[in-house]
């Protein structure tokens, strides 16, 4: 029989079954129960615990499923033999590589607590509102019309989608459900529009500097990749035209609120020339408003200017709620609708309805908007301290914006700031370079920052010391 020692208290908020987990789990990483060793009877150990069988049976279920248990048939429960614990050491840091994008994404979403990530694309984990979220998937589990198990509709969740309806027109966007299309993130949205409309050799436009890790794919479906100049007010409505003259693109992919990576908004002038160069030169316009719900203000949208004529409109819930719901959705007018639905179909079959209806669920009741307004706040107070900081190290921004999750900064005696990513990824702190926000990753002094990390003394400790050496 094995040393079990276990001492259950039902007064904790940790469930029964996750501490009879946790007790096995530590007392066999410190050897204090051994490989072989037989552990007690479920009825047993539902007696002296006072617990309920099914609560020791599902435990010791896990205990399998971990590999710290195996079951005998007709004799009981065992202690596995362990594997060799491994030490992962962190990855060579490959300086060369520290300005590609798919290296930049690996290290975004690396996990090791010890980078810094202070060019991420999204918030900082404990800045979510995980609380809120484990509150509403207890409430919406417990629900009977809770769809745990089966394929969602197509085009997703009818009653999000409806709720969609309303925030839309909040925009002055008119988007009935039937042209609304729930997606896995914004990034399967784009990816589906792009799927559908682009073919190999076709030329695309995009914000010169914008969203690099789309660039990547745009390049993977073969698309000719041209870069339209972006100010503070939007795309360059001049070089925009000029390029239409010399190319004919099928899509404009670009960003109207808080533009990745300035942070900018556009202009209501430039939205009207951007849409009159469309029906003139025949594109569509893909706008991608990610970071809408980080805008506490009325702002300008091609959406909202056009309609949904020749407007695709992206937006997504992963940025405020949760990177791992990846909710998003495209609204667009009904004949592109349909067709982005019969892409959706055959390449993904659906999307989750459990997840759909937990961010509806979370929309509806209220919580979600005082959430948003608390982080609205806590983004203002940091974007205060970064722009004190970058001050202080000496970089220049190429606007204060008044909220939103980036600064767009660069130091003025540096014209490509991809040596300088490089020297940050040897101290294990992640900096997007401005190239790789450029369509032909064209050298840029510009660097990414994201504010959430403008208190971090390390940043600090590493810009005023790079650029005093630059």
């Amino acid at each position: 029989m094995s040393m079990l020692q276990l001492s259950i208290d039902p007064n904790q908020p940790t469930p029964l079954v996750e501490q009879i987990v946790q007790a096995v789990r530590h007392q066999v990483d410190d050897r204090i129960l051994r490989p072989g060793m037989r552990l007690p009877p479920i009825r047993k150990l539902a007696q002296t615990q006072q617990v309920s069988r099914f609560t020791v049976v599902e435990a010791y279920d896990r205990l399998v499923a971990l590999g710290y248990l195996h079951s005998k048939r007709g004799s009981g429960f065992y202690i596995a033999p362990q594997r060799a614990a491994t030490i992962r050491k962190p990855d060579p840091v490959i300086t060369e590589q520290a300005v590609d994008v798919a290296w930049l994404m690996r290290q975004a979403l690396d996990d090791s607590p010890d980078i810094l990530k202070a060019s991420a694309g999204w918030l900082p984990q404990e800045w979510l509102d995980q609380d809120g979220l484990r509150r509403h998937l207890r409430s919406l589990g417990r629900r009977a019309d809770a769809r745990v198990t089966g394929y969602g509709t197509p085009a997703g969740y009818l009653p999000l989608r409806q709720q969609l309806q309303i925030r839309l027109a909040e925009f002055g966007i008119g988007a009935p459900p039937e042209q609304i299309m729930l997606t896995h993130g914004a990034t399967q949205a784009l990816d589906i529009a792009s799927r559908h409309l682009i073919k190999p050799g076709d030329t695309v436009f995009v914000d010169d500097p914008g969203y690099f890790n789309f660039f990547g794919n745009l390049r993977l479906l073969g698309a000719k990749l041209v870069g339209v100049p972006r100010g503070l007010d939007g795309p360059d409505a001049d070089a925009l035209e000029s390029l239409l003259e010399t190319h004919k693109p099928k899509v404009f992919f670009t960003h109207s609120v808080l533009h990745n990576p300035t942070c900018a908004d556009l202009s209501a002038a430039t939205a009207f020339r951007v849409l009159q160069l469309a029906a003139k030169y025949d594109f569509l316009v893909i706008e991608d408003d990610t970071y809408a719900d980080m805008h506490p203000g009325t702002v300008t949208r091609l959406a909202n200017l056009d309609q949904l004529d020749r407007v695709i409109y992206v937006g997504s819930f992963s940025k405020t709620l949760s990177n791992s719901l990846r909710v998003g959705f495209l609204a667009a007018r009904p004949d592109l609708i349909a067709q982005f639905t019969d892409v959706k179909t055959l390449t993904a079959v659906s999307t989750s309805e459990f997840t759909e209806q937990l961010v509806y669920q979370m929309l509806t009741d209220g919580h979600y908007r005082k959430y948003v307004e608390r982080l609205h706040g806590r983004l203002d107070e940091h974007r205060d301290v970064t722009l004190r900081m970058t001050e202080r190290v000496g970089l220049q921004v190429f606007h204060e914006p008044k909220c939103g999750l980036f600064l767009w900064a660069r130091a003025p005696h540096i014209e490509d700031s991809a040596p300088l990513a490089s020297r940050a990824a040897e101290s294990r702190i992640m900096l997007a370079p401005g190239k790789v926000f450029r369509p032909q990753m064209q050298a840029s002094p510009w660097i990414r920052l994201n504010v959430t990390f403008g208190k971090e003394p390390r940043l600090e400790r590493f810009l005023d010391e790079a650029l005093a050496k630059a």
